[in-house]
């Protein structure tokens, strides 16, 4: 996964760029995180929890986005295809067969995330 993190040097607002198969990241970062370091903390706990197995998979629901844990991955998906996606769980082939656009979801190691995170919170300190 390859990012960088930006400040505006006239708003002195941090951004985060991604390839494009994780394109989503970015705006996810901005708008669900931003500066709050709180929010970042209850992740990385989120992530210790299912590590050390006191937890399965976790959804955790935003404002725009919905981030989806599991053992060993995480998925961002924007709210609108959480949404359909969540419609069709009983269906599997269809499920299955749902193609998303890389700038609606995306999927990632839960240490690529982890790390991710930490990152994040040194960048906007």
């Amino acid at each position: 996964m390859e990012y960088e993190f930006i400040h505006d040097s006239l708003t002195g607002s941090a951004t985060a760029r991604f390839s494009m198969e994780h394109e989503i990241m970015g705006p996810w970062l901005e708008v669900e995180i931003g500066k709050n370091t709180t929010k970042l903390l209850e992740l990385i706990k989120v992530i210790d929890n299912l590590k050390e197995r006191q937890t399965k998979d976790v959804v955790v629901n935003g404002v725009e986005y919905t981030l989806i844990f599991s053992e060993d991955s995480v998925s961002i998906i924007s709210n609108a295809n959480f949404e359909q996606i969540e419609h069709n769980l009983e269906n599997v082939e269809i499920e299955q067969g749902l193609n998303t656009d890389f700038d609606s979801s995306a999927e990632c190691g839960i240490e690529d995330f982890k790390e991710l995170l930490v990152k994040w919170s040194n960048f906007i300190k």
